[in-house]
């Protein structure tokens, strides 16, 4: 029965220890993925193509274009 509970343990151990692992891997990940976009900058164009898409939604909610 105790060589049981120690088997056990060390399996949960184990499992404990590899979903830490997985989790850190995960964060590291996010934060290299933040700093990506930070070094990304300002784009010009990308605020102009978001701009038009912004104000085509809005006429079309105006229903402005009536064959969409």
């Amino acid at each position: 029965m105790a060589d049981k509970k120690k088997k056990l343990a060390a399996a949960l151990a184990a499992v404990s220890l590899y979903l830490q692992q997985e989790e850190a891997t995960a964060y590291e990940q996010q934060q290299a993925s933040l700093s990506e976009r930070k070094d990304a900058g300002f784009s010009p164009w990308g605020q102009s193509g978001s701009q038009e898409m912004m104000a085509m939604r809005r006429l079309i909610q105006l229903r402005a274009f009536t064959r969409f």
